[in-house]
């Protein structure tokens, strides 16, 4: 026999005029091996059939279910109660449009900051169906590789200090999505390009540095690293004409290990 759990979970729905944001308590006995959306669920099934929260996968990869937990963002498929006190409190997911309890829209601001920093390869080459795939360096290929690992559950955007008080900040996901197409010796864009993107507060240097992205991604992606690379390397574009060229190039560097033409 488990531990009794007591669960705190926000409760709202936008959609109900009669729904006003409150905390709603449920009691659940603690099984062997039992994750945060095991609990959620069974509360749905057993308590309250009206409990709202996402979900898809169950294994870490859609990142569906992010929500506030006990005060830090997480993914409730990757939380074992086992972890956790007895009393848990689960809100949803600040900076994003609340849908209803622990429901947030993700989608909507992913795609809004995809297109506002062009998170896709730019080339001058006209695609040829018929022709072989470019052939890139593995290491290099890895590299890409690790930065595109993001599966945009938010975590990162709701645990930053800066994305809570602007709304135009696009975040260390939108930074580290950039730094994997400077890498990318297919994209054609150039420094200036991307200062011109991201090389103002909304970008680079709107960050505080509370590292508060890096410590709660579920996929421990490099964030902070990422983020000072791409901070140098707008910087150094910003004093092109100023210091000399030989040295500003050499500082600026492109965050790989030497095989992409950044």
């Amino acid at each position: 026999m488990g531990r009794n759990l007591t669960f705190e979970i926000f409760r709202y729905n936008p959609l109900d005029p009669l729904s006003h944001p409150h905390m709603q308590t449920f009691q659940l006995e603690e099984h062997n091996s039992m994750t945060l959306f095991i609990a959620l669920n069974m509360i749905r099934e057993t308590q309250d059939a009206s409990l709202q929260f996402d979900f898809c996968c169950r294994a870490g990869i859609c990142g569906s279910c992010g929500m506030v937990i006990n005060g830090r963002p997480g993914l409730a498929c990757h939380t074992q109660t086992s972890d956790l006190p007895s009393h848990i409190t689960l809100h949803p997911l600040p900076v994003f449009k609340l849908l209803g309890d622990l429901s947030v829209d993700t989608g909507t601001w992913f795609r809004n900051v995809g297109a506002k920093i062009e998170s896709w390869i730019h080339t001058t080459k006209e695609f040829d169906p018929k022709a072989q795939e470019e052939r890139m360096d593995n290491e290099l290929a890895t590299q890409i590789f690790e930065l595109d690992r993001c599966i945009e559950c938010g975590c990162c955007v709701a645990a930053c200090g800066t994305a809570r008080m602007r709304e135009d900040f696009i975040g260390a996901t939108a930074i580290n999505r950039m730094a994997r197409f400077y890498i990318d010796p297919r994209d054609n864009r150039t420094p200036a390009d991307y200062y011109d993107l991201i090389g103002d507060d909304k970008g680079v240097f709107g960050c505080m540095g509370l590292l508060a992205c890096d410590s709660v991604c579920p996929k421990q992606l490099p964030l902070q690293d990422q983020l000072g690379i791409m901070r140098r390397m707008v910087t150094m574009e910003s004093v092109r004409g100023i210091l000399p060229e030989k040295l500003r190039r050499k500082m600026q560097g492109c965050g790989c290990s030497g095989s992409c033409s950044a």
